[in-house]
C-alpha cells in the first residue's frame, strides 16, 4: 500500500499486552502517580485479543505473593481467587494403565501449593483490568501492536497498531481503517511467550548476547465440567511419565479441581523433543484415557480447549531487560519459574518492578533514558533468588531425563542446594532427529467422549479470524517445507501445531503442497519456535482475531 497518514496519540507509558505483567505494571504506575501527586501521568495498554482475557491461557494455580503486594486487600476487593489449593497429589504414570503415587515426602517443595489458589487466569486478568480502569489506565482491546516505532537516535518511540480491513493481497478493503501510532516516553512489552515485537527487539538491541538459548514447552489445556460426585474442590494433581516416555519426550501434566464442578487439565510438553513424528496434541488426547485422569472425566463434558507456548529457560536464558525507551516484562522476557510451573506471580512482580523504575525516571524528568534501575530492582527483589534457586530445573530434565533429572531436582529443591549451574545450550529447534531414524507412534482414534480431533478442539476454543486478510504466518522461504523439512523430518509442522494450521496436501498433479490454514491459529507460537529451519515467522493478525477463551 502507498504511504498512509496515521493519527498518533501521546502517552507517558504505553504497554503492549493486557496480561498479568502488563496490567500489573499499569496499575503500579498509576498507584505511584497518585501517591506521588503526579495525577496526570498517562498510561495506555493495548491488547490484541477481542477483549481483555480472551487470549489468556494458563493452568492455573496462582501464588498470590505479587498480588498481595499490588492489592493487599484483594479479598475485600473481590478478586476471583475462590478456591484454595487443599491437597497435592503427584503421580508417575508408568504405562497406559498403571501409575505410582509419589509419597508426599518425595515431592519437590516447589510443587507444594499450600497458600495458593486454583483460578481462571483469564478471569483474574479481567478483574485486574477493572482495577486498572478504575485507576484511569486507558485500555484498548482488539488492537494488535504490529510494529515498534523508533526515534532518529534509535531509541524506542512507541508502537503502531495494525491496520484493519486489509485483504489477502495486502490491499485496503472498503472497511479499511489505518492503525494508530502510540507514542510514549517509555514502552513496556508484555506480549507473553515469544512476543513478536519482543523477538525483534532482542535482535535489534542484541539483548540475548549474554544469556543461554531460551527453551520452551507447548501447553495444551482443556476445561471440563464433571460429575459432582467426582469433584473434589481444591484438589491439585500433577504428574509425568506415560505417554511421553514412549517417544522419549519430557514434560508433565496437571488436573486441578476448580469451582462449579469444573476441572482444568492438560499437558506441557518440552519443545526440546527429538522425534519428529511426535504429536503433542495426540499425546494429550491419549493421556486422558489413563485411569488416573479418566476416573474424573468420564461422564463429563469438555467446555473449552486451548494451547500456548510456555517459556521455560528461566534465569539462565533471561535476556537483557532494558533498551533505550523501553523494557521487556513478564513472559516476553521469560520470568516463569518452571520448577513451580508458575509464571503469573513472577510476571506480575516483573511488571511492578519495571513500573517503579520507570516512574522514578519520569519523576526525575529522565524521559526515554534506558531504565537500568529495573534490572537492579529485579536483582534486589525476591524474584531473583526464586529464579536462581530454580535455574537448573529445566536443564537437568532436558539433559538427563525424568528419572535422573527428577532425582537431581529433588535433592536440589528439598535437601540442599547443589553448587552447580547446568547449561542447556542446544536450541529447541535443533533437537529433532531425522525421520528415517525415528519411530512413528501409533495414536488411537479419538472416541468423541474423552478424546477429540483437532478441528473440533479448535471449534471449542472459539477461534476466529477474518479470512480475507494477509496470512499472519510468514514463510521466509516457501520452498523449505516441501524441499527440506518433508524429506528430512516428515514436515513436523503438521504434527507440532495443535490446531491443524499446517497440512501437506496433494496437488492434482500428485505433488505434495504445503498448506497454511491460518484461520485455525490459536496463537500458540509453537511453529515460530520448533520449525527446524526457523522458516516460520508468527506475526500479529488483524486485531481481535484468534481464540476467545472463557474461564481459561
Amino acid at each position: 500500500m502507498e504511504h498512509i497518514e496515521r493519527e498518533s496519540m501521546e502517552f507517558d507509558v504505553v504497554i503492549v499486552g493486557a496480561g498479568p505483567a502488563g496490567l500489573s505494571a499499569a496499575i503500579r504506575l498509576r498507584q505511584l502517580a497518585i501517591e506521588k501527586n503526579m495525577p496526570d501521568l498517562s498510561v495506555c495498554v493495548v491488547e490484541k485479543g477481542s477483549e481483555v482475557g480472551a487470549h489468556i491461557l494458563s493452568g492455573a494455580v496462582l501464588e498470590p505473593r505479587a498480588l498481595n503486594e499490588l492489592f493487599p486487600d484483594w479479598k475485600e476487593l473481590g478478586a476471583p481467587l475462590n478456591v484454595p489449593a487443599k491437597q497435592d497429589d503427584v503421580y508417575m504414570l508408568t504405562s497406559a494403565t498403571a501409575s505410582i503415587k509419589v509419597p508426599h515426602f518425595f515431592v519437590p517443595k516447589t510443587m507444594h501449593n499450600e497458600g495458593n489458589y486454583i483460578v481462571s487466569l483469564g478471569n483474574v486478568v479481567r478483574w485486574l483490568n477493572t482495577k486498572a480502569e478504575e485507576l484511569e489506565v486507558t485500555v484498548f482491546p482488539g488492537f494488535a501492536a504490529s510494529e515498534v516505532l523508533y526515534h532518529e537516535d534509535g531509541s524506542v518511540k512507541g508502537i503502531q497498531t495494525g491496520d484493519m480491513g486489509v485483504n489477502k493481497e495486502g490491499e485496503p478493503k472498503p472497511s479499511f481503517t489505518p492503525g494508530y501510532e502510540l507514542h510514549a516516553k517509555y514502552t513496556l512489552f508484555a506480549e507473553g511467550c515469544r512476543g513478536s515485537l519482543g523477538k525483534k527487539l532482542m535482535s535489534r538491541f542484541d539483548l540475548n548476547k549474554d544469556s543461554q538459548p531460551q527453551h520452551y514447552g507447548i501447553g495444551i489445556k482443556e476445561l471440563w465440567e464433571i460429575d459432582p460426585a467426582k469433584h473434589q474442590e481444591g484438589l491439585v494433581l500433577h504428574g509425568s511419565g506415560w505417554p511421553l516416555t514412549e517417544t522419549g519426550s519430557t514434560g508433565g501434566w496437571w488436573l486441578y479441581h476448580a469451582e462449579n464442578n469444573q476441572v482444568t487439565m492438560g499437558m506441557i510438553i518440552d519443545l526440546s523433543y527429538k522425534n519428529p513424528y511426535m504429536s503433542p496434541f495426540d499425546e494429550m488426547q491419549r493421556f486422558k484415557h489413563h485411569p488416573v485422569i479418566s476416573q474424573y472425566l468420564e461422564g463429563g463434558k469438555r467446555l473449552s480447549y486451548g494451547a500456548r507456548a510456555v517459556i521455560k529457560g528461566g534465569l539462565l536464558a533471561l535476556p537483557k531487560l532494558t533498551f533505550p525507551g523501553g523494557c521487556l516484562i513478564g513472559d516476553d522476557a521469560g520470568f516463569l519459574n518452571f520448577a513451580k510451573i508458575k509464571g503469573s506471580h513472577t510476571a506480575m512482580k516483573s511488571g511492578m518492578l519495571c513500573a517503579e523504575a520507570v516512574f522514578e525516571a519520569l519523576e526525575a524528568g529522565r524521559a526515554s533514558d534506558e531504565v537500568t534501575a529495573y534490572t537492579e530492582k529485579f536483582k534486589e527483589s525476591w524474584l531473583y533468588p526464586e529464579l536462581f534457586a530454580a535455574r537448573n530445573f529445566g536443564s537437568v530434565m532436558h539433559r538427563f531425563g525424568t528419572v535422573i533429572g527428577g532425582g537431581y531436582n529433588f535433592i536440589d529443591q528439598n535437601v540442599f542446594r547443589l553448587p552447580f549451574t547446568i547449561l542447556d545450550p542446544l536450541p529447541d529447534f535443533k533437537a529433532l532427529e531425522l525421520a528415517e531414524n525415528s519411530v512413528k507412534p501409533v495414536y488411537p482414534k479419538p472416541d468423541g467422549k474423552l478424546s477429540f480431533d483437532k478441528l473440533s478442539s479448535v471449534f471449542v476454543s472459539n477461534t476466529n479470524h477474518e479470512e480475507d486478510q494477509p496470512v499472519h504466518l510468514k514463510l521466509r522461504d516457501p520452498s523449505i517445507p516441501i524441499e527440506q523439512n518433508l524429506p528430512l523430518y516428515a514436515e513436523p509442522a503438521q504434527r507440532y501445531c495443535p490446531a491443524g494450521v499446517y497440512e501437506i496436501v496433494t496437488t492434482p498433479e500428485g505433488a505434495p503442497r504445503f498448506q497454511i490454514n491460518a484461520q485455525n491459529c490459536v496463537h500458540c507460537k509453537t511453529c515460530d519456535i520448533k520449525d527446524p529451519a526457523q522458516n516460520i515467522n508468527w506475526e500479529t493478525p488483524e486485531g481481535g482475531g484468534g481464540p476467545n477463551y472463557p474461564n481459561m
